[in-house]
């Protein structure tokens, strides 16, 4: 496979894809099977049988942040999104940390996505009369067994993603027609006979326990929604830039539907302690109590689909974000070298797969899956919100002359993602603030908040030192200027049909 070499001409990504194929990569990469099946248990855990209350209550800045990358998107595609969009209105030590932490977080989100295939894997080969092999008693709730397994399925997901990304939406595709027709049918099943009573206090956020709860459980729900801003990483990739804001805004309008219906047919089916309960084993949980076997067994064949096809959509953007960052000069040339087979970054991508191996390793120091699922989501989940509200702001700095222009675009255009930014930052910093005052010891536990604060502030921490060794020691232009690359500038490989 020959490579572009990096520093003669810009390199560029083919343009292959429609809006279908990126509502496809972005709804892999959200997940909504995953988060429907281990999310929910983990966010009752926090805030109760308030699970639809939660997940209305955190659509709310999310959408505002869809627009700002939306309306972003329209005047500037890239393959940096907010990493370059962040840097040209705000700050490019900002704009770099954007693209710094989503990079960090994603590789994250992997680790923890490995586990979670590992565990639906062994799950499934449980419900076949499978509970030993080799002597080994299989255990879904093993960090190191579901590990394991989950690692073999990760290198199989990265070598698929570096053949295109037309390949892998055909393939994402395929899965979630496969997990919405198994999660609409259970869902809207158990709501019609579920035991337990509907109560329209599900709805209702201020029966919430605490402020900490509450705060807790946004953040635990910005985790869910995650991922609809895969859509703009491939939008040098689609035929018509449009379709990265089209296929995003579908993409999390179709999650929160699906959220909601999980949540009210968990809160149908299921008690408040086995919602909280049954962790990764929640979607199987709900299916045995609704059918018998083999049917019982459909859920977790979805859990396995989607996070199957989210181990591919994260590593996807994350490869591209970085392709981005190393055509400024920010990041080594390794990162933007472009397969002239595949028209894909293709050493990136394999890169990508090989740190969250690396990093899935490094979680063995957290010996339960649940543990290890609650002190990533919290991790992954502030920094996210720091990302998404930079990226809100950077959007309300660079259309503020509309409010001069119509009242009416500027709310929409200004005021919304501001304001969304705002509920983000201080939503992140009162649950820093939080996990800071709730112990006055370090201990690697997922209860500890020391050790919960510990992850992202050094994820912040170190993109800021990486900015610094850009800005001096690469002498990256973009910290001068803020401007990435244009994406249009270069001449495109040719299109195959």
């Amino acid at each position: 496979m020959t490579q572009k070499p990096y520093g003669v001409d810009p390199p560029s990504l083919r343009r292959t894809l429609g809006v279908a194929d990126g509502v496809a990569i972005a709804a892999s990469s959200t997940a909504a099977t995953t988060s429907i099946g281990i999310g929910l248990g983990v966010t009752a855990g926090v805030v109760g049988l308030h699970l639809p209350a939660i997940m209305l209550l955190a659509f709310l800045p999310i959408l505002g942040i869809a627009g700002a990358y939306s309306r972003l998107n329209k005047v500037e595609p890239n393959a940096g999104n907010g990493y370059v969009w962040v840097g040209r209105s705000l700050s490019p030590w900002l704009g770099f940390l954007v693209g710094w932490v989503s990079i960090v977080a994603t590789v994250a989100f992997l680790a923890y996505t490995t586990a979670v295939t590992g565990s639906a894997m062994i799950q499934l080969i449980g419900e076949a009369g499978v509970h030993k092999v080799a002597g080994l008693t299989l255990d879904p709730g093993s960090t190191a067994q579901t590990t394991a397994v989950g690692i073999v399925v990760l290198v199989a997901v990265t070598l698929t993603a570096v053949t295109g990304v037309k390949t892998a939406a055909r393939l994402q595709s395929g899965l979630l027609v496969f997990e919405y027709v198994v999660l609409l049918g259970f869902c809207g099943y158990g709501i019609v006979t579920g035991p337990h009573p509907f109560s329209l206090s599900w709805f209702d956020p201020f029966q919430i326990p605490s402020t900490t709860a509450l705060a807790q459980g946004l953040l635990l729900s910005v985790f869910c929604y995650w991922g609809f801003e895969a859509a703009f990483t491939v939008n040098e990739e689609v035929r018509d830039p449009r379709d990265a804001s089209r296929a995003g805004t579908i993409t999390l309008v179709t999650m929160l539907g699906l959220f909601l219906l999980g949540s009210v047919a968990f809160q149908r089916v299921l008690s408040e302690d086995e919602l909280a309960g049954h962790g990764a084993e929640g979607l199987a949980f709900l299916g045995n109590r609704l059918a018998d076997q083999p049917l019982a067994a459909l859920p977790l064949v979805a859990l396995m689909f989607s996070a199957v096809a989210s181990l591919q959509a994260g590593v996807i953007p994350t490869a591209r974000g970085m392709f981005a960052m190393s055509r400024d000069r920010t990041l080594g040339p390794v990162w933007s070298r472009v397969s002239t087979r595949y028209g894909t970054p293709a050493t990136g991508t394999l890169l990508i797969g090989a740190l969250a191996v690396v990093v899935a390793g490094l979680a063995l120091v957290i010996p339960r899956l649940a543990d290890m699922i609650m002190a990533t989501v919290n991790a992954v989940g502030i920094v996210v919100a720091l990302s998404y509200a930079l990226t809100a702001l950077a959007a309300a700095v660079r259309f503020r002359g509309l409010l001069r222009e119509d009242w009416r675009v500027g709310v929409r255009a200004v005021v919304f993602p501001a304001l969304s930014a705002c509920a983000l930052l201080g939503l992140g910093g009162y649950l820093a603030w939080s996990f800071y005052t709730s112990t006055d010891h370090f201990e690697v536990s997922a209860d500890n908040g020391w050790f919960l604060l510990l992850t992202p502030t050094v994820m912040v921490v170190s993109g800021f030192a990486a900015a610094a060794w850009a800005k001096w020691v690469r002498k990256s232009p973009y910290f001068s200027t803020g401007r990435g690359t244009d994406a249009d500038a270069p001449q495109l490989l040719a299109t195959p049909n």
